[in-house]
């Protein structure tokens, strides 16, 4: 029997859109608060969560092309 693809390409989408919700919010962060520097003391809160949306999304693109 033929496995499905519709998992495996569910987990693409959740990992690309979880990487391009990591990027507009460290975009859209920087335009409203004049903040590109990830390592400022006063926003690290929100840079930390951009790091694991990227890190989460990365991961999940790797394991998903990995599970061929």
């Amino acid at each position: 029997m033929a496995e499905s693809q519709f998992p495996r390409k569910l987990k693409m989408a959740l990992s690309l859109l979880l990487i391009i919700a990591g990027f507009s919010m460290y975009w859209v962060w920087g335009l409203l608060y004049g903040s590109w520097n990830i390592f400022q003391k006063e926003f690290i809160g929100v840079y930390s969560i951009v790091i694991v949306l990227f890190g989460f999304g990365i991961l999940g693109l790797i394991l998903s092309l990995k599970g061929k």
